[in-house]
């Protein structure tokens, strides 16, 4: 299931100004080449997460421009009426190739790969770069605290203060692929599956006019999901004991033993070794400790290291927003043209030497090791290369080429696959399971090294030496 929504004026102004300057100038059917990909992985991180694919192929398929688009264009007094005429037939034509979400993905490496006219490939920049950029930022931070609570449940808490409803609704699905367990936003799990979860709010308790009696209504009423919230008063003197008598006198005569305490504020540690201490002694051992209140990465894992008694953890503005580092960064560059039938690679140079990008049509491979099934390094060739793992390889550091590591017993995998050809779907969409599951597999094959949130190891992204010559080609013309 999807949002039904024309997203075509969703572009940067300028996409238009130039989509109208390229038809002038003759060269609106243009072949080129763009890559969309990014420099650095959010909070220094070893690696980042590929989000929101699905969204971009929604969007290819619905792209047209209305009737009221082309009139308030032509009201802008910007465009010729042979460029609004244009639009009036405007569909996407081209390929896209990309790696399939959940797959995770390293600095500088084509992620997404687009081959159309001109117009149509310029035009889809912004789109593509939003949907791209905020699910990859927030499967990113997701993914990272999913990993310091050591297999403790997360769910995502976090659609009342993300940024407009568009960050709550895909943000939850993003955080689903990454690892959490679930969400509070309920339309995600209308639209794309994610498990919606819910207890009560503080409110509950202070309608009625003691907290017993908030508890047992509670129970009464949800027998078979009773999370009774313990900190409106006091945790310990009174939250705890009548969660304890409520679970008590309504559940245990339905024979029923799974229940819940939430804690949301406080010393959390503390409060949930001391709570699962006065559970256990009443009997309710199986009663679970969730705890939420303004959590991130390093939060719970300070938490799981202090000894804390806490099941299931509820993430929220510090998750959605990815507070620390809330932007992805992902750039669309120019990498070639077509020619006369042949593709001529293109590169941008900068003072900046991060920011020169890598020429030409490209694929990407990650390369495995057999005896391990780790993956040891990310391969960027040409289109016309392929990697035989027959055969030895040997790669190279692409700054520090005296960096050299040959590669006798290992696996190519080819990661960008074609998503559309000639405008056309071609791709086989998974479920939202299958790649939650992905996903998964994905940040499993890393070394524990690369996935250290402090100082990870640089996991290689390499040129082929066929690209990297070509690079150096053009960065000496360029340079001349």
């Amino acid at each position: 299931m999807r949002i039904e929504q024309n997203y075509t004026m969703l572009c940067d102004f300028y996409e238009l100004t130039m989509g109208n300057g390229y038809l002038k100038s003759g060269m609106k059917d243009i072949i080129t080449y763009f890559d969309v990909f990014f420099r650095n992985v959010p909070d220094g991180g070893g690696y980042a997460i590929a989000a929101g694919l699905d969204q971009v192929i929604e969007y290819i398929e619905n792209l047209h421009f209305s009737e009221s688009d082309i009139e308030f264009l032509r009201g802008k007094g910007t465009f010729d009426e042979e460029f609004l005429k244009y639009l009036t037939t405007f569909r996407f034509t081209g390929d896209i190739y990309a790696v399939p979400e959940g797959t995770v993905i390293f600095p500088g490496e084509p992620i997404l790969t687009v081959r159309a006219p001109a117009i149509e490939a310029q035009f889809i920049e912004t789109y593509l770069l939003l949907v791209l950029n905020h699910q990859s930022l927030i499967a990113t931070k997701s993914n990272r605290i999913v990993r310091a609570a050591q297999g403790r449940a997360i769910s995502e808490f976090g659609s009342r203060r993300a940024q407009g409803a568009d960050g709550a609704i895909f943000g939850a699905r993003a955080s689903y692929i990454a690892g959490c367990t679930g969400t509070a936003c309920t339309i995600s799990d209308k639209i794309f599956g994610v498990p919606a979860t819910g207890t009560m709010a503080h409110s509950w308790v202070q309608m009625f006019d003691d907290e017993y009696t908030a508890f047992k209504t509670y129970c009464e009423i949800y027998p078979t999901n009773a999370t009774l919230l313990v900190d409106t008063y006091n945790v310990l003197k009174s939250g705890v004991p009548n969660a304890i008598r409520a679970f008590k006198d309504v559940l245990w005569p339905q024979g029923i033993k799974k229940c819940a305490i939430r804690l949301d504020s406080g010393d959390i540690a503390y409060l949930s070794i001391k709570a699962r201490q006065m559970l256990d002694e009443a009997g309710l051992t199986e009663c679970k400790i969730i705890a939420s209140n303004a959590l991130d990465e390093y939060i719970i894992r300070d938490i799981v290291t202090q000894g804390a008694k806490v099941d299931a953890f509820g993430v929220g503005e510090r998750l959605i927003t990815s507070k620390s580092d809330p932007v992805f960064g992902g750039v669309y560059k120019l990498a070639a043209v077509e020619k006369d039938g042949e593709i001529v690679p293109k590169i941008k140079i900068s003072e900046n030497a991060g920011k020169i990008t890598n020429p030409h049509f490209k694929k990407l491979y990650r390369l495995y090791e057999n005896d391990s099934g780790k993956a040891t390094a990310d391969l960027i060739c040409v289109h016309d290369e392929t990697v035989d793992d027959t055969q030895p390889l040997t790669i190279f550091d692409p700054d520090y080429t005296w960096k050299r590591k040959t590669l006798t017993d290992f696996t190519a995998r080819e990661l960008l696959v074609p998503i559309f050809r000639d405008g056309k779907l071609v791709y086989e969409e998974p479920t939202i399971e299958e790649i939650r599951e992905y996903c998964l597999r994905e940040v499993d094959s890393l070394w524990d090294e690369v996935k250290r949130f402090e100082n990870p190891h640089n996991y290689y992204v390499d040129l082929s030496q066929k690209l990297w010559g070509i690079k150096q080609s053009l960065l000496s013309q360029k340079g001349s």
